[in-house]
């Protein structure tokens, strides 16, 4: 075995002459001798597991007695079968970023809770209180309802972590405990692994299951680089594929959170882009099928001041490469609003440089929100004139006009009939839907047979009412 790491140690040395490692891999190394395969995480775990706290949420519901409304049952037994209200509780981590107390966690760790509670790797609780959470990109921050000075797990920089690099997660998987798992970076700039807009996870081997969401993916310097958040799984245990949202991205949001924002607001492109597929490469010239195609631009938007045209193609984002529009969306949205964004793109083999000044999208022309009641299919929606500011709230593309719903009464005909918040009104009984005060005009009369058309999802649907 000794001549074995000799050779071993001697191939490394030859290796690093005659190709040398990239700059930001020269500080890294693998273990070359039995003493290094037996070093510990335990002092890292000790430094930095103090900052990774259990988040409990719970949340009253009513049951709903299954007799309720039955004449012969209410007859009978009356009030002895009430309604019933009970607490469901759920179960996440989270991570303390400020000395203050405020913590970072999933929003979905935390969605719908009436009461919110974390504890402590030492044992003691504390109530909280949200600050800001959004479930487009799944994260919340909570201020713990204490004056003590919490411990903190620093924030590193997300986007100098490589595949290969080595990671740990902390957390409390299925309730057992605070639990330490180790692994490697897997992937990068992984999309479409939830349902929200997040489109850019680090992905790890280390091992993260349900009760890790909100925790600690770590570096080995001691620092946040994610916040584990969904696993891929068919049997709801780690199969070794679980997936973090970038610490460059919690940043962004814990500033907003921090200067009291009521809402996470995206910088405003006013463009429309789609992935570059290998015939989309091939007729324009490019070299690799990466970037984000321009599809559109809307005129006096961002994106028209700075010159982008239709057909051009996105490359970089501040000389950071982009893969796909959603690696486009993470990077632009980690400058922050108020910031400028200097982007290369090509059209063919000829490349430019273009400065975008990134703010929050407009409302072009007033809201005004209406409630919608009366004899109707649409009774128990509240509707609202479409913007760029309103069609990023609702998560819808930024160049759609005319009247959306933003609301929906639970209970209402609205909601049974199947009415959702980001539907568009096309068309009611034939005539188009051009404001809301429009619409409010064309339910006030009951025909007695309502022809809809909606568009959602990028689809037309017709339904017939009576």
């Amino acid at each position: 075995m000794p001549s074995l790491h000799k050779s071993v140690t001697a191939c490394l040395l030859f290796l690093t002459i005659v190709l040398p490692l990239p700059a930001l891999a020269q500080d890294k190394a693998v273990p070359a001798s039995r003493t290094e395969m037996q070093l510990s995480f335990a002092p890292l775990v000790k430094q930095t597991a103090g900052a990774v706290v259990n988040v409990y949420a719970e949340r009253v519901v009513q049951r709903t007695s299954p007799f309720a409304g039955d004449p012969f049952f209410e007859q009978f037994f009356g009030q002895r079968m009430p309604n019933r209200s009970e607490k469901q509780s759920s179960l996440g981590s989270g991570v303390i970023v400020s000395h203050n107390g405020l913590v970072v966690t999933n929003n979905h760790v935390i969605q719908g809770a009436d009461d919110i509670k974390i504890a402590l790797a030492d044992g003691r609780e504390f109530p909280c209180e949200v600050l800001l959470k959004d479930d487009s990109v799944d994260l919340a921050v909570l201020k713990i309802k204490a004056q003590e000075d919490f411990p903190v797990l620093a924030i590193g920089n997300s986007d100098a972590v490589e595949v290969g690099d080595l990671v740990l997660a902390i957390g409390n998987p299925f309730g057992v405990g605070q639990t330490v798992t180790s692994g490697i970076v897997s992937a990068l700039a992984r999309t479409q692994v939830t349902d929200g807009d997040v489109g850019f996870f680090i992905q790890t081997d280390a091992s993260i299951n349900p009760g890790n969401s909100g925790g600690a993916l770590m570096n080995m310097k001691g620092e946040l680089i994610g916040i584990n958040t969904a696993i891929f799984s068919r049997g709801g245990g780690s199969n070794g594929i679980g997936f973090a949202i970038p610490a460059n991205l919690v940043k962004v949001f814990l500033t907003a959170a921090e200067e009291g924002k009521k809402s996470f607001e995206r910088p405003y492109v006013g463009a429309t882009f789609q992935a570059v597929t290998s015939d989309v490469a091939e007729a324009l010239g490019l070299k690799a099928a990466r970037g984000a195609l321009v599809v559109a631009v809307t005129r006096g938007s961002p994106a028209d001041k700075a010159g982008l045209k239709p057909g051009e193609v996105v490359l970089a984002v501040n000389a950071i490469p982009v893969e796909h529009p959603d690696a486009l969306s993470y990077r632009l949205t980690t400058v922050g609003l108020g910031g400028t964004a200097a982007l290369t793109v090509a059209e063919g083999r000829q490349e430019r440089q273009l400065e975008l000044a990134l703010g929050a999208a407009p409302e072009t022309v007033p809201r005004d929100e209406r409630l919608i009641d009366g004899r109707n299919p649409f009774a128990g929606t509240k509707v609202a004139n479409l913007s760029p500011r309103i069609a990023t709230e609702l998560h819808l593309p930024s160049d759609k006009t005319g009247v959306v719903i933003t609301d929906v009464v639970r209970g209402s005909p609205a909601a049974r009939l199947g009415f959702q918040p980001g539907d568009i009104m096309v068309a009611i009984n034939g005539a188009p839907v051009p404001s809301s005060k429009a619409m409010e005009a064309l339910v006030a009369d009951n025909p007695g047979f309502w022809r809809v058309e909606i568009e959602r999802g990028g689809q037309r649907i017709r339904q017939f009412f009576r």
